[in-house]
């Protein structure tokens, strides 16, 4: 691209800028955004307060949302945590702790020993 052209299109770019520019400068809800900034700022000084004390009083727990947003969404479509099994096999004293039963030792001791006399060797349930 040669110099020239560069700068037309420079230009161009340019007066499509100041275009918006002027009209960002006349709507009315910029007007009020500005006004309200202006005021806030304002009412900050006079009480000595920084933006992160105003946040603090606005949200107590420091701006963080994103943690009751997950909470809500946990409790209501999401799945709880499942509980920790631990299981221990009497004739090995081998211990395996699983939140599922798909795991691959407890499987296999299923398939030897069967379901009913593996879930006897349950030694704790936690949360």
């Amino acid at each position: 691209m040669s110099l020239l052209s560069e700068f037309m299109q420079k230009e161009q770019q340019l007066k499509q800028l100041q275009a918006e520019m002027d009209r960002l400068q006349n709507d009315e809800r910029l007007k009020a955004e500005l006004e309200f900034k202006d005021k806030l700022e304002a009412l900050m000084r006079e009480f000595n307060k920084s933006s992160a004390d105003v946040i603090s009083l606005l949200e107590p727990r420091g701006g963080k949302a994103a943690p009751a947003k997950a909470a809500a969404a946990s409790s209501g479509t999401g799945r709880r945590k499942r509980k920790l099994k631990i299981y221990k096999n009497p004739k090995t004293g081998e211990v395996v702790e699983t939140r599922g039963g798909n795991q691959k030792t407890l499987k296999a001791w299923k398939d030897e020993f069967g379901s009913d006399t593996v879930e006897g060797w349950l030694v704790r349930v936690e949360s």
